[in-house]
Formats: structure tokens, sequence, C-alpha cells
């Protein structure tokens, strides 16, 4: 693919993206208004699943496993 194709390609997704949004019909600096919030949420809950989720998810483990009798934690402490 070359740089025109890539270029005429990115154009078509931006546009599909105005169509879809519907912010074609917005002005421009209502455009910019709404690209700038929808990209700060879509950072945000990027940055959120980052930060967060590992730790949910080895609390979750922690937990069924525990459920399920997973031994515990302090278990190497009883054969010591």
């Amino acid at each position: 693919m070359n740089l025109k194709n890539a270029r005429d390609y990115l154009a078509w997704l931006y546009y599909q993206y105005l169509l879809i949004t519907g912010i074609y019909v917005l002005e421009p600096w209502e455009k910019s208004l709404f690209n700038w919030a929808l990209f700060s949420a879509v950072a945000m809950v990027i940055y959120t699943s980052y930060v967060f989720v590992p730790i949910h998810v080895r609390l979750a483990l922690e937990f069924f496993s525990g459920i399920c009798g997973g031994q515990p934690e302090s278990a190497m402490a009883l054969i010591n």
C-alpha cells in the first residue's frame, strides 16, 4: 500500500467517523469540542483499564481459588 492509498483510506475512515457520529453537521469549534471530549473519555477508559483491571483480576483469582479449595498463601508457613 503506497502513501496515497493510505492517506485516502484514512480520509475515508475519518469521513465514516463523521457520518456515524453525526458531527458532520456541527461547526468546526463544536467538532473540536466533541472530539476532545470523546478522545479524553476514551483515554481515561484505557488508562483505568490498564491500571485497575489487573488488580481486580488478581483479587478475583485469589477469591475463587480460596472458594474452590486452593491452598492459602500461609500454607508454606505451616509446612516449615
